[in-house]
């Protein structure tokens, strides 16, 4: 089998001895230093917890935020996702809600696909 069928994949079927495991540590920190952007991913329970969001979404990075903390029925859950809204829209980003758990927020020129990779709707 040739290369470029290894690449671009061909009739052949796939084993685990195809794969090679990733090792973390060879990663350079450095590489992370000098990106354009980053992703953080964050937990929200509270008030406090959306500010370290609209800070880094203000410095240009993408937020992933577990909001399963917030599945309650009260106002705070409501207030939390229209002040992460109102950031979206004044740095003309994009937010988005992704099941019941969590939310997507981007900066400036990041938009979020609504269609899932693969599927046509």
């Amino acid at each position: 089998m040739g290369l470029m069928s290894k690449i671009l994949g061909g009739n052949q079927s796939r084993t685990a001895e195809d794969y090679v495991e990733l090792d973390l540590d060879d990663v350079s920190a450095s590489s992370a230093d000098a990106a354009a952007m980053q992703v953080h991913i964050a937990e929200v329970g509270s008030q406090a917890d959306a500010i370290d969001i609209k800070d880094a979404v203000y410095d240009g990075d993408i937020v992933i935020a577990d909001i399963t903390r917030l599945r309650t029925e009260d106002s705070t859950v409501e207030h939390i996702v229209d002040e992460l809204r109102q950031v979206a829209q004044e740095v003309d980003g994009d937010i988005v809600r992704k099941g019941e758990d969590q939310m997507i927020i981007t900066p400036t020129g990041v938009h979020i696909s609504r269609e899932k990779l693969g599927q046509q709707l």
